[in-house]
């Protein structure tokens, strides 16, 4: 009787994603990962809250697209390079009303953007190089800019637009400093990356 070897924390995609096997994605159809990025355990991704398309023969028939039309985008969650989702996480799409009826749009996540453990993530677009603490909520439509640090238990109200450069706390959040001049290499996640991974026994 042959003993299979163990099966590490972590499965390891072509383009060098980490994720973790006790981390919960739904609707992977929907979730595009850029590469290179780290998604621990208990970490939930909501692909399946998808863009509903109202479905009416005439807009199809009058717009000349038939058969031949191209197929609606149905990504809900875009993830750039290098990003780092710590344990517990919750990414999900968020959600309004749209021509009648109750849709989610896109989430849309830069490169090198940290979410730290335990925070809820539900913005419309995150910029690169964003690091988001523990325990922190980012409302729907939220847009965070590029160079951003969340403080720990920040609540970034809905539709919130934080400016570049800017490290924003408080509950509602609001700016309380700015990232200097030169403190742009914390933000790199590359070392984080290949930090994270299996162990070989």
């Amino acid at each position: 009787m042959s003993r299979r070897p163990p099966r590490g924390d972590y499965i390891e995609t072509e383009t060098g994603n980490k994720v973790a096997r006790k981390a919960i994605l739904v609707g992977t159809q929907n979730i595009v990962l850029g590469g290179k990025t780290v998604i621990q355990p208990e970490v939930m991704i909501r692909g399946d809250l998808g863009r509903t398309v109202p479905s009416s023969s005439s807009t199809s028939s009058s717009a000349g697209g038939g058969a031949g039309a191209a197929p609606a985008n149905t990504t809900a969650v875009s993830i750039g390079r290098y990003c780092f989702l710590a344990r517990g996480a919750l990414v999900r799409p968020p959600g309004r009303i749209y021509k009648g009826s109750w849709t989610f749009m896109p989430l849309r996540m830069g490169d090198h953007v940290f979410v730290g453990q335990g925070s809820i993530v539900q913005a419309g677009s995150i910029g690169s190089h964003v690091h988001i603490g523990k325990e922190c909520t980012v409302g729907e439509f939220a847009i965070i800019k590029d160079y951003v640090k969340v403080l720990d238990g920040t609540v970034v109200p809905p539709g919130m637009v934080v400016p570049s450069f800017s490290i924003i706390a408080g509950q509602p959040a609001r700016v309380v400093g700015e990232i200097p001049e030169g403190g742009y290499d914390e933000f790199e996640l590359r070392d984080l990356y290949k930090s994270v991974g299996n162990s070989p026994q």
